[in-house]
């Protein structure tokens, strides 16, 4: 008996890793598939308290449904358009930036100098080449098609993210009621309907607060860099509400691109450097002391758990991942806390040295 079981626990172990290998090749290869469905799952639990209180009003699910997803469609509207122009001339004249921006880094550094040299002897190569022209004349069409099919994919996928959120928040409870009859005992019943309740209580809560939080800091910015006479600054504004969604990477970014920018635009490089000071000054402050104080409680996560799952859906998806990694991993301690099998996993998770524990 006792070998039986040890047999039956090796075996166990063995379904739980190779499930779990089977998970993330899975998502590998079904990204196109499961990235839209899962944002338009964390879109519907962020606005689902949003709803309910509109609900409360006395309009119809349906309706409000409606005007939440027009509102959040418009708001994706609103970036593209005040910002969608701008970036794609940046786009085309990106390599004229980069020529002034290594020519007013010249004096720098020597290995810039020697960078610079042999960036021009390789101009020079390339001129006397006709095969090297020829190549180049036929570079910048796929570049365009690769702009145009990004572009494309990443409409389609928020565009089904939304029409998903849409349908799951005009539908109401039903998903809740379906979910509970799955379930064919009472217990079993209530267990399911308050793991989804903390789920969406959790996770609307966390991105509700992250967003509100980007907005400030995306208004700061956009004013600091107004007050330092950067141009666009609207758009660098813009930029740090989207690039903060990005843990850890999107201040390292956005304060990369704003030298660049910033060095390229004015013509006293100690000046220019007032525009990267003060993004990094703004983002580190929100990183370190905003967010912490108003998410970290709530929030109670693992910072190298954290740290890991970005670095995990960074590596599967892209910056997509990265976006989605925290709200999915919020989602799993959720579920973790609220079954006594996996309150070891939960209790990982955690950021306290004693969370507490659900009963059965």
């Amino acid at each position: 008996m006792a070998d039986a079981r040890s047999d039956l626990r090796a075996i166990r172990r063995s379904l739980v890793v190779l499930t779990t290998l089977s998970f993330f090749v899975v998502a590998y290869f079904a990204r196109e598939l499961i990235l839209p469905i899962l944002l338009g799952f964390l879109i519907a639990l962020t606005l689902s308290p949003v709803n309910r209180a509109i609900q409360r009003t006395g309009l119809p699910a349906a309706i409000s449904a409606v005007l939440l997803i027009l509102f959040a469609a418009s708001g994706i509207g609103f970036v593209v358009f005040f910002a969608g122009g701008t970036v794609s001339e940046w786009t085309d004249d990106a390599p004229s930036l980069l020529r002034q921006l290594r020519y007013k880094l010249s004096g720098v550094s020597e290995t810039l100098e020697a960078v610079q040299k042999t960036s021009k002897d390789i101009e020079k190569i390339a001129s006397d080449t006709d095969v090297t022209v020829q190549a180049v004349a036929v570079k910048p069409p796929s570049l365009l098609n690769s702009a145009v099919t990004i572009a494309a994919s990443t409409a389609t996928t928020i565009a089904v993210a939304l029409i998903l959120a849409l349908f799951l928040l005009a539908s109401g409870d039903l998903f809740y009621r379906k979910l509970t009859q799955a379930f064919p005992t009472l217990s079993g019943k209530k267990r399911a309907l308050s793991t989804v309740y903390d789920i969406e209580r959790q996770v609307s809560g966390y991105l509700l607060t992250i967003t509100l939080i980007n907005a400030g800091l995306g208004i700061a910015v956009g004013l600091a860099m107004w007050m330092i006479g950067l141009e666009y600054a609207y758009i660098w504004g813009i930029a740090a509400f989207l690039l903060n969604y990005l843990p850890v990477l999107g201040g390292i970014v956005g304060t990369v691109l704003v030298a660049a920018y910033a060095i390229v635009t004015f013509d006293s490089l100690s000046y220019a450097l007032l525009a990267p000071i003060s993004y990094q000054v703004l983002t580190s402050s929100e990183a370190q002391f905003v967010t912490p104080y108003i998410v970290g409680r709530r929030m109670e996560l693992n910072i190298v758990a954290v740290f890991l799952t970005v670095v995990l859906w960074g590596w599967l998806w892209g910056i997509a991942g990265v976006i989605v990694a925290v709200p999915f991993l919020l989602v799993f301690k959720v579920v973790c806390d609220n079954f006594e099998s996996l309150t070891v996993m939960g209790s990982f998770l955690s950021s306290n040295e004693n969370p507490a524990t659900r009963p059965e």
